[in-house]
């Protein structure tokens, strides 16, 4: 992969808080413009902490890391994170949620209002633009936390197990519309989750990382082709893969008994 070509660049990261033990170590990897990068591991192999890294929410311990061929020295300015969960404040109407972020960066107020209806057009979520949080499901708070990282029109968007919560079917169909998205904006993502057939469903490339510390122990292509549908998970080719990948993840080392204790 041509490094010209990257958007984001790993050359042997180290992170570990304190004297601590590394949480993640020796990741090299590089993620080029529009590429969709699931992030899959047990519990404690560093996937979070690899986000808040690029995210410069946290500085590298050793080695080198650029996004936007620039090194990673403070939060950037072109991506945005989506977190686990919706995080949106009670008080606020779903509009001033999503506007959130760009009152923070003092953004006039009319284009304010027009990106934030514009957002929550694209997430289906326009007629719920009066509502209150408590007005609605885990699915459509989602789609509004969406929505107002969207509205920085990022290059980069960072996902930290946005549907991990949410029942199947709710998280298949935002899956769906995740992806519609990507097709109109075309942002490269970071995603983590702990369900393979998310991953294969979402991703071109997947990266499965062992613990104790973090390291990227595989790398899998995804050869299926965009736009992916409900009848993608159907698919031969999507079934294997989730079958290979499961397979994978089953054989990445995991901390013995003893060491767990």
């Amino acid at each position: 992969m041509s490094l010209s070509s990257s958007i984001v660049t790993f050359q042997k990261a180290t992170k570990r808080f304190g004297n601590g033990q590394a949480v993640l170590t020796n990741i090299t990897l590089d993620v080029c413009k529009e590429d969709f990068v699931s992030l899959i591991g047990t519990s404690g192999c560093g996937k979070s902490t690899l986000l808040r890294l690029i995210a410069g929410l946290t500085p590298l311990s050793e080695g080198q890391l650029e996004v936007g061929g620039r090194p990673v020295i403070q939060e950037a300015g072109d991506l945005a994170f989506v977190f686990q969960e919706p995080t949106l404040l009670p008080w606020l109407t779903v509009r001033r949620n999503v506007e959130v972020m760009l009152r923070l960066r003092r953004t006039p107020a009319n284009k304010r209002r027009a990106l934030a209806d514009q957002m929550l057009a694209l997430v289906g979520l326009d007629p719920f633009a009066a509502h209150y949080p408590r007005q609605l499901s885990g699915g459509q708070k989602m789609r509004v936390s969406i929505a107002r990282a969207l509205t920085l029109q990022p290059s980069l968007l960072l996902l930290d197990e946005p549907f991990g919560a949410l029942d199947e079917m709710t998280r298949d169909r935002l899956n769906e519309e995740l992806l519609a998205i990507r097709e109109r904006q075309h942002w490269t993502a970071f995603f983590v989750t702990h369900s393979v057939a998310e991953a294969v469903f979402l991703s071109n490339r997947i990266v499965v990382l062992a613990a104790h510390p973090g390291r990227i122990a595989h790398e899998i292509a995804v050869d299926l082709p965009y736009p992916r549908t409900a009848d993608t998970r159907l698919a031969p080719r999507y079934l294997k893969l989730v079958a290979d990948v499961s397979r994978l993840l089953r054989s990445v080392d995991t901390p013995s008994a003893s060491s767990a204790a």
